[in-house]
């Protein structure tokens, strides 16, 4: 069990009260994260004390910055196990996908996607791992094909060998599913992807902040994750790939930093991750980022997942126990997190969380940047709670009042 009075202390935003005085209740971790306060000191320090562009000026200022820059990427690299030229720093996770995305329509890059060649997706996808492969394929001409959501919020494996064949060249799955929570079963996906030379990348943004991810032990090819969800500041995310992959991609942005040699005719690229990395980079963003994993290592990412799926536990048993009230997805614990998605009988999800404001309890509703699901769970939008190492069962209490009030206020008008 964690110190969530502990955990709580440190992020200043829990001071602050919301309508008519009430507390803040925040169950809406999947759409961003509430920062921490050495997160938001770290990239205050930043430009108090180091702020100049990094890897350009041979100045005390500019080495501090480059220095503070480095070990931000070795930061991230040793929280996924990975190599630090392995870490290319973005926007965000979707930049992320978009600039793997392009690469794979890249002519000069070696995994070169073209016409008749085939990408692979799932209905559980965020429309940040849906759309750049679908433009993708509509560039090239390249077959895009996807696995089927379950009503349990699982993928439906049963045609796997027909959806991966010899022509896959890409697999991009999400890790958890923003909407439903789920965790759909990725290795014999990854198995089937690489069996036949294609590459698996993953949409690691709802797991990664939430419980141990090792690219390694996974088995994939790439991954992407925004610092945003994790504790971060926004306008960081991160795109990892295996080294010799990444050597042999080409870059979607172009410009300083991440070239080695110009003239009037022509360019040539740096090594990652430089390449990818053009113009003066998010610095502070990075180290803050560097920061907030930090945090949730000495937290400890395994008890951070246990302790979401006693919150979910109980937020389960409780929604289920309303009447009026539909959990979609999972209804136990096994293969899923903290994330839950649900409806009330002949009520608009916005207006749900309209009530639900009154109590001091943030989520989300609507589509969830998820329209292909949530259009075959046959639901206009849902409202979704998610948990983080900073609720407690007291916020799950807050929830169920809330979600009866407001299916109670309602009915009576």
């Amino acid at each position: 069990m964690l110190d969530v009075a502990r955990i709580k202390a440190d992020f200043p935003i829990f001071d602050a009260q919301m309508r008519g005085g009430k507390r803040l209740v925040f169950l809406d971790s999947g759409a961003t994260s509430q920062k921490p306060r050495v997160v938001i000191e770290a990239e205050a320090d930043f430009y108090f004390s180091k702020n100049a562009a990094v890897h350009r000026g041979s100045y005390l200022l500019a080495e501090r910055a480059s220095e503070a820059f480095d070990t931000a990427r070795a930061d991230v690299a040793q929280f996924l196990q990975v190599e630090a030229d392995e870490i290319i720093f973005t926007k965000s996770a979707t930049e992320s996908l978009n600039i793997l995305a392009y690469a794979f329509g890249n002519p000069k890059s070696a995994h070169f996607v073209k016409e008749g060649d085939e990408i692979v997706l799932s209905e559980l996808e965020h429309h940040a791992n849906l759309i750049p492969w679908q433009q993708l394929a509509q560039r090239t001409g390249a077959v895009l094909k996807w696995f089927n959501a379950q009503e349990d919020g699982s993928l439906d494996l049963s045609q796997i060998s027909s959806i991966i064949t010899d022509r896959t060249k890409i697999v991009a799955i999400t890790h958890q599913s923003n909407v439903l929570g789920s965790i759909p079963d990725i290795k014999p996906i990854i198995d089937a992807a690489h069996a036949v030379g294609a590459l698996f990348a993953l949409d690691a943004c709802q797991s990664v902040p939430h419980m141990p991810v090792s690219p390694g032990e996974l088995d994939i090819d790439f991954l992407a994750f925004s610092g945003h969800k994790a504790l971060g500041p926004t306008g960081v995310g991160v795109l990892w790939g295996k080294a010799h992959l990444l050597a042999n991609l080409e870059p979607m942005l172009f410009g300083g930093s991440m070239i080695e040699s110009v003239t009037m005719t022509e360019s040539r690229w740096a090594d990652a991750p430089k390449r990818f990395e053009a113009g003066v980079p998010n610095m502070a963003q990075a180290v803050g980022l560097a920061a907030a994993l930090k945090y949730l290592q000495n937290v400890g990412l395994a008890a951070i997942h246990s302790w979401e799926l006693e919150l979910t536990a109980k937020a389960l048993v409780g929604l289920n126990s309303i009447e009026g009230v539909k959990v979609l997805g999972p209804q136990g614990l096994e293969q899923r997190g903290g994330v839950i998605s649900f409806t009330i009988d002949q009520l608009h999800p916005h207006d749900v969380g309209q009530v639900l404001d009154q109590y001091g309890v943030a989520v989300r509703t609507g589509h969830h940047c998820a329209w292909p699901l949530i259009r075959k769970l046959g639901v206009t939008g849902t409202t979704r709670a998610s948990f983080y190492l900073y609720n407690d069962m007291s916020d799950v209490d807050v929830l169920l009042e809330s979600v009866e009030a407001a299916r109670d206020y309602f009915r009576k008008n």
